[in-house]
């Protein structure tokens, strides 16, 4: 008789790696947040696996976002953003490093995408100093 195979226990090299074990419904939901991201960073960004989850850099590190057992959650890597977008985050859970939402409804694209620009806009800023 064949076992089934175990779940991987290796550490993922890239986001495809990573999302392929994400189970459902919380992988198609950071699919969409991962399409968000990019659609919205500058083509030299480039997609790594940092600290084990998926991450955005341009100019350092961007955003990153993960699932876990009872959320999914975005990583904007800067308290002030977190702080600039609090009324529009109001629905969700936040801290200092990261905003939660369920496993089956990402944020809104739209406020993604404005937490995207803002953080590429001060990676920018601190790149020129």
């Amino acid at each position: 008789m064949k076992k089934a195979p175990a779940k991987s226990n290796a550490v993922p090299t890239n986001i495809d790696e990573y999302l392929a074990d994400v189970p459902e419904p919380a992988r198609t939901t950071l699919n969409k947040i991962r399409a968000t991201i990019r659609s919205a960073v500058p083509s030299e960004a480039t997609e790594t696996i940092s600290y084990r989850i998926p991450t955005f850099k341009y100019k350092g590190g961007l955003v990153a976002f993960a699932a876990f057992s009872k959320h999914c959650s975005l990583f904007p890597m800067s308290y002030a953003v977190i702080r600039e977008f609090n009324q529009e985050l109001k629905d969700y859970h936040t801290s200092k490093g990261t905003i939660q939402f369920p496993v089956d409804k990402p944020l809104p694209a739209v406020l993604v995408k404005k937490m995207v620009k803002a953080r590429i806009a001060e990676n920018e800023r601190k790149s020129q100093r």
